[in-house]
């Protein structure tokens, strides 16, 4: 009973909108309380808490929220504050509330070895780019099978495409890497996953759906204006 009220009520109040000004400030404030109840209860509801961070979730939530206009019930959060040796992608969906894909993905070799410490909007610098994503088409490339990303956040990731940056199989992401060399190889930027997911992901998340990349460095938020 209290996930269907609570349900109703957010479809209610998502749906609302605020006047700006002073007089309407405790409704904000209430408003943005009841947004956070209510990840949280989407987050215990597909049962999360074991698999990836909460304030991983709550940001990739809130900017699917604000930039979702295509309606896809697929979000793919990547979580550069764990290391590479972790599975630290993770796609869901959630108008069913299941999680589709937890696997490993390799950050940019400039970005950091065995965690991702330092990221960048910048050609040439071989460093992975933090926030928000929009999937585009696929194609063929010299990785294989490869999807096109659009970094939707100006200065933070929008050069995704002068870039090249897309996601890609790639053999040095494998757990036999990891066993050898104590971390994962590491791409030019690009979130690589292991070979046999890439096409399977890829084929899930293309055409439109949301991608976030997630670090606990306080500077992105600072940044950004979707979080």
């Amino acid at each position: 009973m209290r996930t269907i009220i609570i349900s109703i009520l957010f479809l209610i109040f998502g749906n609302l909108t605020f006047p700006i000004g002073g007089g309407y400030k405790p409704h904000e404030n209430w408003y943005s309380g009841f947004f956070d109840n209510a990840c949280v209860l989407l987050y215990e509801e597909m049962n999360l808490s074991e698999l990836m961070q909460v304030d991983a979730f709550k940001a990739a939530f809130t900017g699917y929220k604000k930039l979702n206009n295509n309606n896809s019930a697929i979000l793919t959060v990547i979580d550069f504050s764990l290391p590479s040796t972790e599975k630290r992608m993770y796609v869901l969906d959630l108008a069913h509330k299941e999680v589709l894909y937890s696997t490993y993905v390799a950050h940019g070799r400039n970005s950091g070895d065995n965690y991702a410490t330092s990221f960048s909007n910048r050609n040439g610098s071989h460093k992975s780019s933090l926030g928000f994503y929009r999937t585009g088409g696929t194609y063929q490339g010299s990785n294989g099978y490869s999807l096109l990303l659009d970094g939707l956040e100006k200065g933070i990731n929008d050069e995704a495409r002068s870039r090249a940056i897309v996601i890609h199989g790639a053999d040095y992401c494998s757990e036999q890497v990891i066993r050898s060399a104590g971390r994962l190889g590491r791409s030019y930027g690009c979130p690589a996953l292991p070979r046999e997911l890439a096409k399977p992901i890829i084929d899930t998340i293309k055409g439109g759906s949301l991608l976030f990349i997630y670090s606990n460095r306080t500077d992105y938020p600072a940044m950004s204006e979707v979080v």
